[in-house]
């Protein structure tokens, strides 16, 4: 073979420049998006899918950076899905990615209780269909708290069947901040969201229009996750904002902490017959230290929430309460115990019993599946998770447990 010096000096030069500029994009886009490409490179998968069980995939993944949440309350929120999709399109991916967010239909249950020990417990089962599943780590920093959160991937348009199957699918996994379904924060605050079921036949979700900023539904759980260390602070936040329920549906919220307090946050006007305008609903706390009625906001030591209204004369006498038999079950359960359980596990127990896979209305299975169960300790800020009703087997239940 012939060798020209020249033209080998010459190739060797291009080589060396277009690695220069390989190098300099390199760096440019790790600077633009150095907190993205971390991120991304955390997702694991914990659990497989099984079909045949109706299970989906279970995935944890660390969020590095602050995720430009605080640049999100600072435009004053979204009062829409589509603003939210808007900023996080245009924050987090400059733009140049479309992502989306879709919120679907949320049963589920959930209680407070403490353990024998003294520590403040928060449980909750995520009722829904075959969905894949991703346990997130945050810890954006500037006086914000740490938390771990669970999120459904259908919420960011995750293929229910096939999960996470390449660079675009977890490329929207970056926006998981903003829509945890429960958490836990490094002060041992917690929370979780529910359906509700309200203005009659035809769900209405909750509307208000103030000249207060905006917040959604799952957005203002990554609020309280960010930035309360106390119920009382978390209903002080919630006070501040016109709150827009996602997904054409209504919901109401829990938080409780660590210093055993609890309430269980409603949006409603009038009862439900007449409950049918969402811009005309107020915030109302029910919390577990009322004693107007014990069977409604449970005691010091417990409180329950599913997914009718808790708020006293909200419904006529028979009037149908969506999840009623789930709630008088925990009800009855912790009232015999007046709100002790031994340990994180007994309160995992509990939640087994009204999961969906085995719940029986009118001597018929229910449909539907329990997607996870999680009991979050409040005292240490640790948690219990088991994916798809796979309770007491080990490739399906992790410990969790916030960075030093």
């Amino acid at each position: 073979m012939l060798r020209n010096p020249k033209i080998q000096l010459a190739l060797a030069a291009l080589a060396g420049m277009l690695a220069g500029i390989l190098l300099t994009a390199a760096g440019g886009i790790y600077y633009v998006w150095g907190d993205e490409v971390r991120s991304l490179m955390s997702i694991q998968q914990l659990a497989e899918n099984d079909p045949d069980h109706k299970d989906g995939y279970v995935y944890q993944m660390q969020i590095y950076g602050d995720y430009d949440f605080e640049e999100f309350l600072a435009q004053g929120g979204a009062s829409s899905d589509a603003e939210l999709i808007d900023f996080v399109t245009q924050s987090i991916t400059k733009g140049l990615i479309p992502m989306s967010i879709e919120s679907k239909e949320i049963a589920c249950s959930s209680f407070t209780a403490q353990a024998a020990d003294g520590d403040r417990l928060f449980a909750r089962n995520y009722d829904f269909d075959q969905t894949n599943t991703c346990i997130v780590y945050t810890n954006p920093g500037d006086g914000r708290h740490a938390s771990v959160s669970t999120i459904d991937l259908q919420f960011l348009g995750i293929d229910t069947e096939t999960g996470l199957t390449g660079l675009s699918d977890q490329l929207l996994c970056l926006a998981a901040p903003f829509v945890p379904l429960d958490g836990v924060n490094d002060a041992g605050l917690s929370c979780g969201i529910y359906m509700s079921y309200q203005g009659g036949e035809k769900t209405v979700p909750t509307d208000q229009q103030t000249d207060k900023p905006d917040l959604t539904s799952t957005t203002l759980l990554r609020l309280f996750l960010d930035y309360a260390s106390t119920v009382d602070e978390a209903i002080e936040l919630a006070q501040q904002y016109d709150l827009h329920d996602s997904a054409g549906t209504s919901y109401h919220y829990m938080v409780a902490d660590a210093q055993g307090n609890s309430a269980v946050l409603e949006w409603v006007s009038g009862t439900d017959a007449t409950d049918n305008d969402g811009s005309a609903r107020r915030l109302r706390v029910i919390r577990n230290t009322d004693a107007e009625n014990t069977r409604l906001t449970g005691t010091e030591t417990f409180q329950c929430v599913t997914n009718y209204i808790l708020a006293p004369n909200y419904y006529a006498e028979g009037e149908s309460r969506g999840g009623a038999d789930r709630y008088d079950h925990l009800m009855d359960a912790l009232q015999q115990t007046e709100g002790q359980l031994a340990d994180s596990q007994a309160a995992m127990d509990l939640l087994a019993e009204v999961g969906r896979r085995n719940w029986i209305v009118d001597g018929d299975h229910t449909q539907g599946t329990t997607v996870h169960s999680v009991v979050y300790n409040l005292t240490d800020c640790t948690a219990l998770w088991v994916g798809n009703e796979h309770y007491g087997e080990e490739d399906y239940t992790f410990e969790l447990e916030l960075p030093a």
